[in-house]
């Protein structure tokens, strides 16, 4: 068996504009938390751009409540 070094290529980053969307819609992370029922911590990790793991139910709460789709607030940008 042959041993192979294998490196990770510069492949980009996702990024949370759920910021912009709010400031849009003039809603703030208290409301909208309690319109998502969830944590104000978990809607500001969200608002911060700091998400770990993204909650395909909490982005679909916040896409309802905020009437738009996770391409709204998830971009992928390439580097």
């Amino acid at each position: 068996m042959e041993n192979r070094l294998y490196v990770l290529k510069d492949y980009g980053h996702i990024e949370i504009c759920l910021k912009s969307k709010m400031d849009e819609q003039n809603i703030t992370r208290n409301a909208l938390a309690r319109a998502v029922n969830t944590r104000f911590e978990v809607i500001d990790k969200w608002y911060r751009g700091h998400v770990e793991k993204i909650d395909a139910d909490i982005l679909a709460r916040i896409c309802f409540v905020l009437n738009c789709s996770p391409s709204d607030i998830i971009k992928y940008v390439a580097n």
